[in-house]
């Protein structure tokens, strides 16, 4: 036993770090979304397909707008303080205060500007809880920031169960005394600033000296040197929300609800390269100017796998939409089917565009993420505004796909460009020793 927390606990070895900083991202996230999934799949079900369409619009508006309050800061963290350990301090002070102060910015212009991005009226009344949630959940990133530069994602991975825990009984609570998206977008906010004390007791070392580390000329470098970071996350939210919100605006919020519940299993299964990805990028940000060869190394090890990985995932998607749809969602969500098995096909894409992308970040290149970034928001909006009106949620996700593939085979390019690499002959030998 005391070896295994050991294991699990410290640091030792790079890969070892990578195994247990692994271990515990997925351990948080999947118990996290776990619990989330149960309040989820509760609210569709009790609150039927307008009404969780109209709650997931409002949510998809409040994560588009609230990513511009953030602008990559939460990446800049992680990177710097895992390159300069003794700047951690100063970085995050200063980026405390920075990120506040956008937050605060967005958070009155978006209150401010709902009533003129949706015709959902549910939706509308919504949005000053809404944004308090993403708010929340902001200010809660930093603290997430600062664990992985620590390389302890062990801290992460309990605050993320302990905060969705709170949401899912709030949630419950809420929904079984009021069933209205009203009551579950409370449930929601008062979860996440749970959450938020959370992490700021768990790291009170590390923010006790806020104030007086604060230094103000890291202001202009943080805030010119983090953008770019921010384009990735940007794409990230374009891909997961443009569609729901130009669904609101072309369709009904019935549709928005089942094209919801066609994307929610769809972002649990984007967990696990996200966490890999999150886990690696710190060696990788250490290595990328000492021992290219070693990021090469390391970077067509990981891809090759979570390929691997993805082609019995999709398969299974594709065989098993009905039954997953309608477990999970019931009968009413049957129109979601098809619009699930069509967006299980991005799985083969965003999988391994995860890790390259977090690469080409640890090699500085963050401001190609520009030319993406325009791609994706461009892309999606343009061959949403063709497909939907004639297609309905099913050419929402057929836009997704097509903006998907353009915009990662961009980041392929780009990654082969800065430390050539070629996953071919690691997926043969990995496959290989699978079938050993």
């Amino acid at each position: 036993m005391r070896k295994v927390l050991d294991w699990l606990l410290n640091n030792r070895t790079t890969h070892q770090t990578i195994a247990k900083n692994t271990f515990w991202l997925f351990a948080g996230q999947l118990i996290g979304r776990l619990l989330r999934a149960t309040i989820v799949i509760y609210a569709a079900r009790v609150l039927g397909a307008a009404s969780w369409g109209a709650f997931s619009y409002a949510v998809g508006i409040a994560a588009f707008l609230t990513i511009f309050s953030d602008i990559g800061i939460n990446a800049l963290i992680t990177k710097e303080a895992s390159r300069n350990p003794e700047l951690k301090s100063q970085y995050l002070s200063t980026a405390f205060f920075v990120k506040l102060s956008l937050l605060m910015i967005f958070v009155l212009g978006v209150i401010i500007a709902t009533p003129y991005l949706t015709n959902i009226p549910e939706a509308v009344s919504l949005m000053p809880i809404i944004i308090f949630v993403f708010a929340f959940d902001t200010l809660r990133d930093l603290g997430t920031a600062l664990s992985r530069a620590m390389e302890k994602m062990e801290i992460e991975a309990g605050i993320n169960i302990f905060t969705n825990f709170a949401i899912a009984l709030l949630g419950f609570i809420f929904l079984m005394a009021s069933r209205s998206s009203e009551s579950l977008a409370i449930a929601y906010a008062l979860g996440s600033g749970v959450g938020l004390v959370a992490i700021f007791f768990a790291l009170r070392k590390n923010f006790s000296g806020l104030v007086h580390n604060f230094q103000r000329h890291l202001i202009k470098p943080i805030l010119a040197t983090a953008w770019p970071f921010g384009l990735m996350g940007l794409m990230g939210v374009v891909m997961l929300n443009t569609d729901i919100i130009m669904l609101g605006w072309l369709t009904t919020a019935t549709k928005v609800g089942y094209y919801a519940a066609a994307q929610k299993p769809i972002q649990l299964l984007y967990v696990l390269p996200t966490l890999l990805a999150s886990s690696i990028f710190p060696v990788i940000a250490r290595l990328a100017k000492a021992d290219p060869e070693a990021v090469k190394r390391l970077l067509e090890k990981y891809v090759a796998l979570v390929l691997l990985v993805a082609v019995p995932v999709i398969i299974a998607g594709l065989i098993f939409a009905s039954q997953i749809i309608t477990i999970l969602f019931g009968a009413e969500y049957a129109p979601a089917i098809l619009t699930f098995r069509i967006l299980i096909l991005t799985i083969a894409i965003v999988y391994p565009s995860t890790l390259i992308g977090n690469a080409i970040f640890a090699y500085d290149h963050q401001k190609a993420f520009l030319k993406f970034a325009l791609a994706a928001i461009f892309g999606n909006v343009f061959f949403n505004a063709i497909l939907i009106p004639p297609l309905g949620i099913e050419g929402a996700a057929i836009s997704t796909v097509v903006t998907q593939l353009i915009t990662n085979a961009l980041i392929w390019r780009k990654m082969k460009g800065i430390n050539h690499f070629s996953v071919w002959t690691e997926i043969k030998r990995q496959a290989h020793n699978v079938l050993l």
